[in-house]
């Protein structure tokens, strides 16, 4: 069986280490998940008062949330916290209330920073959020990756074998939490949101 796995990266920058870091995971994901990026460049800022007629862009970001079978946030961590552009796009994909486009979507957190602590409040603040969505989410194992140029390529290559033993597990990990998410929300579970 094979799972559709939309991923968000929460730099808008196109040589962002996260996205280099996504390409890694596209490469080392099982072949049980297909990977697609889910653009939030286009998002406009959240604004209440546009939830009943938002603009496509908003429109075209909640379908491909909702048409993914899982969600995987690759992400930097800006001021201690969620980037801006990516909280804008939990935001919108939660919203009009009744609305949420990532109820009961199994994901999964990582990201990278030059920093040695790697994203890990970040993905803490991440994890607040998502609990309030009920979007179930992977604990286990944590990944907080120390970025090094001479480890990653620009393609997703992973120069070493300690780092992209670590990465495969995670994936590989990921997908068993699918699976196992999805075994009991499977029924109405894509387009049947709260």
């Amino acid at each position: 069986m094979t799972y559709r796995i939309g991923y968000l990266v929460g730099s808008l920058s196109r040589d962002s280490i996260n996205r280099i870091l996504s390409k890694a995971l596209v490469r080392l994901a099982p072949p049980s998940l297909e990977l697609t990026e889910i653009s939030i460049r286009d998002l406009p800022l959240f604004d209440r008062d546009d939830e009943q007629s938002p603009a496509p862009a908003v429109t075209a970001f909640k379908s491909d949330v909702e048409e993914s079978e899982g969600l995987l946030f690759v992400s930097p961590e800006y001021n201690r916290s969620i980037p801006g552009p990516l909280k804008n796009a939990i935001d919108w994909g939660s919203r009009p209330w009744g609305h949420n486009s990532f109820a009961r979507t199994p994901t999964g957190i990582i990201g990278a920073s030059t920093g040695a602590i790697g994203t890990a409040v970040m993905q803490s603040s991440m994890r607040s959020v998502l609990s309030f969505l009920n979007a179930p989410q992977l604990n286990a194992p944590e990944a907080y990756i120390t970025f090094k140029p001479d480890v990653f390529g620009p393609d997703g290559e992973v120069a070493d074998a300690g780092t992209e033993g670590f990465l495969r597990h995670y994936m590989e990990e990921y997908a068993a939490f699918v699976e196992r998410v999805l075994s009991v929300t499977a029924p109405g579970h894509v387009g049947d949101r709260d």
